[in-house]
């Protein structure tokens, strides 16, 4: 019988990233998801492409500067400025990046917002600004991506939903917010099917309660009531998400794609 598992690559060391080049939107503030994978990834040799609408001079440099002291070592980074809504912001974000790196090896989108309010509350600005950073920014990006990832037949995205939009909102988002992540999971499943003969991969990950700005709107009350409902009993860490993040766009989830993966701390096992 062949033996299958002889002819995996999969690279048994510590740099599960080496010259990889990875780009992370929505990772300015040092407190988001996207900081936390963005360093985690640098930690493990990748060359990072951070694309957030609130970039400038400074932030870039406070952004490089907070990551090779934290990884210990010098790490190559380019920030960009990119509203995500915006189609023509995102090709010129991969031009810009594939200029300077040479090509793109995986995509992650933690870029989003949330807003917590009431069916009968949602005012059509609302629900058009959560739609269009949340699900049209993912798509553009994704889209924008894929070009590239097409014409080297190889590439790995991940992007960011939430457990609200398996469980139909509720602990923070609202029902445009839930409409709007279930909306990333169906389109992260679809880029796989269509990209797959291609030799590129997409999965989708849910988080729930993670210790980020998203968090601050609550209470001390209604967090505590929220991590009694917990299995885990606490909230999760960035560094938690980063690593299902690390795990996807490695080789050690070669075979998977498709996939929606939960990091909820037991909250919602389904």
């Amino acid at each position: 019988m062949k033996n299958i598992t002889s002819e995996v690559n999969i690279k048994y060391n510590l740099l599960q990233l080496e010259n990889k080049v990875c780009i992370i939107t929505g990772a300015a503030s040092l407190r988001s998801i996207g900081y936390g994978t963005a360093e985690l990834f640098a930690a493990h040799g990748a060359k990072l492409v951070i694309l957030d609408i609130v970039m400038n001079e400074q932030i870039a440099k406070d952004l490089k500067n907070h990551i090779e002291t934290q990884v210990g070592k010098s790490v190559e980074i380019l920030c960009l400025t990119c509203d995500i809504r915006n189609i023509n912001d995102c090709e010129n974000a991969i031009e810009k990046s594939v200029a300077h790196f040479g090509t793109i090896d995986c995509l992650v989108n933690c870029a989003g917002i949330v807003k917590s309010e009431g069916m009968l509350s949602i005012t059509e600005q609302d629900y058009d600004l959560i739609m269009d950073v949340n699900l049209k920014g993912t798509f553009n990006i994704c889209k924008s991506v894929l070009k590239v990832f097409a014409e080297k037949q190889a590439g790995v995205i991940i992007n960011l939903a939430s457990l609200a939009a398996q469980r139909g909102g509720g602990l923070v988002g609202g029902a445009h917010y839930a409409a709007s992540k279930g909306g990333v999971i169906s389109l992260t499943r679809s880029i796989a099917r269509e990209f797959a003969p291609l030799g590129i991969r997409a999965n989708v990950i849910c988080p729930a309660m993670i210790e980020t700005n998203m968090l601050d709107g609550l209470t001390e009350a209604q967090l505590n009531e929220v991590i009694a409902a917990i299995p885990l009993k606490r909230v999760g860490k960035t560094i938690e998400l980063a690593g299902t993040c690390l795990f996807l766009a490695s080789d050690l989830s070669g075979f998977t794609t498709g996939a929606t993966i939960d990091v909820n701390g037991g909250i919602h096992i389904h």
